[in-house]
């Protein structure tokens, strides 16, 4: 219930249920996409007392705090700063108080200051940052995404509150990757197992089918003996050998050059001539057109081609059998048509239509490397913003389960080592990739 009064909002919560915080995306620049999956609460504020010891309460610091991956302490202790009030947060109890009367509004305002100069990264603008303090006493904030290191005023007063108190090192920020590193490795080891036990049953299986197909080989021949003696002895020469040719398979060449092969081996040297040139004459007729669309602009007719079907709404299997290109083709054409008109902010709409992406994933493992592959020739296309901005799409796809720490460093690796390793995809490629071998060795070390 909101009462309005001398332009102050109160608010009085009668009922027992606790009050359900509405979400917002963190920073202003961010609030009309729709999309956006970096969240905060917002803001909930309450007027205590009167008089001299009127109040303004914060009731949900804490959890904006959270969400901004910052000490509630820094939040309480900015808008002190930046009102000239006292101001205080207990730890215990997580009551956040300034001094005054103070509309939610300003705060809100002086909220979004402080994630201006505390949160956003200074490059990239993403709020998954953390707070470094270095041995000269200056303050910084190292993204985790692209790696940029950004200055922070130090003119600024919260920023000695910071010296004074600094935030709490993260000993691993990467637990439930941990965890989901480990649950694959037992996913593959049943796995193993599986092919052991299926290898084991198809031998076991074996025998008994050999004896049926041996019994069916040996009613053939009988009948045979009874059309023509001759016959019956080849099969009895054959029969000395079904246990040794029951495992392969027969087939015939049916290419022009092994008809060609045939033909001679059978007619005389002027019959088998004048039957070539019936054979040689299909092989003449093939276009040229079509070798050249299929050699030349296969990937550009694959790429127009899914473009077409993502704007009528075909869904992520159906487009992935519906291109006839290779495996790694059909990846370059869905990435290329997901971000087609994109000139900037390439990692949000790669989340926009995930879905395409991770049908691409499906199946093996190495099928990660398609991908990445993907985003290798989509970067490569002189498109210079697409560059600068792999390392955000690689943490995008990172963090949505796409693609997986393993294959990131593999195709790093292999970069660097290829005929490629001078482009600029594996510089600014770089922090993410050491960001997660970081993480990685110290989950290890635990």
């Amino acid at each position: 219930m909101f009462l309005f009064q001398n332009s102050v909002i109160r608010h009085f919560n009668y009922s027992k249920e606790p009050i359900t915080m509405a979400l917002q995306n963190i920073g202003a620049s961010n609030s009309d996409d729709a999309f956006y999956r970096y969240k905060m609460p917002k803001m909930i504020t309450k007027i205590e007392g009167r008089g001299n010891g009127i109040k303004t309460n914060i009731v949900n610091m804490v959890d904006v705090a959270k969400a901004l991956a910052r000490p509630a302490s820094y939040t309480t202790k900015y808008f002190g700063c930046e009102l000239g009030a006292q101001s205080k947060f207990d730890e215990k109890t997580g009551v956040s108080l300034v001094n005054g009367s103070h509309d939610t509004a300003k705060l809100v305002g002086l909220l979004e200051n402080f994630i201006k100069k505390y949160v956003q990264c200074y490059g990239c603008g993403n709020p998954e940052t953390e707070i470094l303090i270095t041995k000269t006493q200056m303050v910084q904030l190292k993204c985790a995404a692209c790696g940029f290191v950004s200055d922070v005023d130090m003119r600024d007063k919260l920023t000695s509150f910071i010296l004074k108190n600094p935030p709490e090192q993260k000993k691993n920020s990467k637990d439930k990757k941990a965890l989901r590193r480990a649950e694959k490795e037992r996913l593959k080891e049943g796995e193993m197992a599986d092919k052991v036990q299926k290898k084991l049953t198809k031998e076991t299986v074996k025998k008994p089918g050999k004896d049926k197909t041996l019994l069916k080989k040996k009613g053939n021949a009988s009948d045979e003996d009874r059309v023509s003696p001759a016959s019956s002895q080849n099969g009895d020469k054959n029969g000395s050998g079904e246990e040794d040719d029951d495992d392969v398979q027969w087939q015939t060449d049916t290419s022009a050059e092994a008809a060609c092969r045939r033909i001679q081996e059978q007619l005389s040297s002027v019959t088998a001539d004048m039957v070539m040139l019936s054979t040689e004459e299909p092989v003449k007729k093939v276009s040229p057109v079509v070798e050249e669309n299929v050699n030349g602009n296969m990937k550009k007719n694959l790429a127009d081609m899914a473009k077409e079907y993502l704007k009528k709404g075909v869904g992520p299997k159906e487009l992935l059998t519906s291109l006839s290109g290779s495996a790694q083709e059909n990846a370059s054409a869905i990435y290329e048509a997901v971000l087609d008109g994109v000139e900037k902010g390439y990692a949000k709409h790669a989340l926009k239509k995930k879905k395409y992406l991770a049908a691409v994933v499906e199946g093996e493992g190495d099928s990660q490397l398609l991908l990445l592959k993907a985003v290798e020739d989509f970067c490569g296309k002189s498109n210079p913003t697409a560059v600068k901005e792999v390392a955000l799409v690689l943490k995008a796809l990172y963090d949505e389960d796409i693609l997986e720490e393993e294959y990131i460093v593999k195709w790093y690796e292999g970069g660097l080592s290829g005929g490629n390793k001078s482009s600029l995809i594996w510089k600014n490629a770089k922090p993410f990739v050491e960001w997660l071998q970081s993480a990685e060795s110290e989950s290890e070390e635990e």
